[in-house]
């Protein structure tokens, strides 16, 4: 049983500051068509309602991965290897991550990264409260610009790269493999990637798990009008738009919209953004990926597949990569 913490947890602090939130939302805003980042939906109420999401009976993935994780954890953890440092990017509740350090053989850190503080910081104190005496090293980011991971006490023998939820699906396709070519920076040859990809199955499952009955996923997408407004002073009125989830088959892809119900103008730090009855601003995309599909993204991006689970009805990947080397 802990009896002590390793250390007073110190936060590795790159938060976007709210500059770059006001920017980059004036921007999508003024696209054609209108597009928002979705890494803007986790304040701290957006990451507490996407936590409710992942329990809703509809939305499977979460469940759904985390069998895959616990079925096959012997051999994830063998790949994954002694004495390795693992980064989680978009943490959340770590949950997910308890099952990796339940079997991880002597593992010298853990490196959580999220967007959101307030989720990160409790995450981390949860750990750290858990397994010692493993070094633990939050990080506030955005993990899709530039930063600097911590160094551990401890030297590791490996890196690996934990990105679960399927997150990976958020970026168009050409953006995916840029981002993983970004994630190679992070990594020596031989360092690992281990990321959940959801594979493409019937159009109704997909409707169901972002358009939920209880209307937990619209709260989620409207709170990204919420925050505008707190944090950026925007009078958007949130009775006038509407959550909408599609599936675009030819593109492989789920549409998350906020639909404005009526003409209207909304005014946003001196800006004055004007939406027509039925427009939409797209606030989130998730690419399903079959797995030779996701294998050859990653391949092409310097990632050489190591092994690949599935759940028994096909409907989630996980796939374990090694960094290749170039030598």
């Amino acid at each position: 049983m802990r009896t002590e913490a390793w250390s007073e947890i110190v936060l590795n602090d790159f938060t976007p500051t709210p500059a770059n939130f006001q920017a980059e939302f004036i921007e999508g805003l003024k696209r054609r068509p209108k597009l928002l980042p979705c890494k803007f939906f986790y304040d701290e109420r957006g990451s507490t309602l996407f936590d409710e999401i992942c329990e809703l009976d509809e939305y499977y993935l979460t469940r759904t991965e985390t069998k895959i994780l616990h079925d096959n954890m012997v051999e994830i953890s063998e790949f994954c290897g002694a004495d390795s440092v693992l980064v989680e990017l978009g943490s959340g509740r770590s949950s997910k991550t308890r099952l990796l350090l339940d079997h991880l053989k002597t593992p010298v850190a853990y490196v959580p990264i999220d967007i959101s503080r307030p989720h990160l910081l409790r995450a981390a104190e949860a750990i750290n409260g858990d397994y010692f005496p493993l070094q633990i090293l939050p990080v506030c980011a955005d993990y899709n610009q530039p930063l600097m991971l911590p160094i551990p006490a401890r030297t590791p023998k490996r890196k690996v790269l934990f990105f679960p939820g399927s997150t990976i699906g958020n970026f168009e396709p050409s953006q995916a493999a840029v981002f993983l070519r970004r994630l190679t920076t992070w990594c020596q040859p031989g360092d690992g990637l281990l990321i959940g990809v959801d594979l493409p199955k019937n159009r109704d499952i997909l409707r169901a798990a972002y358009n939920d009955r209880r209307g937990v996923t619209a709260a989620f997408n409207l709170n990204l009008l919420h925050r505008a407004n707190r944090e950026l002073g925007a009078d958007f009125d949130l009775a006038q738009f509407r959550h909408r989830a599609i599936y675009d088959e030819a593109n492989g892809r789920i549409e998350m919209h906020l639909v404005s119900q009526a003409p209207q103008r909304v005014a946003l730090a001196g800006e004055e953004i004007h939406f027509g009855k039925g427009e939409f601003v797209t606030t989130e995309y998730s690419y399903k990926y079959r797995e030779e599909s996701f294998r050859a993204l990653a391949s092409g991006a310097g990632w050489q597949a190591e092994q690949t689970w599935v759940d028994e009805r096909h409907w989630f990947s996980v796939h374990y990569f090694r960094l290749q080397n170039f030598s």
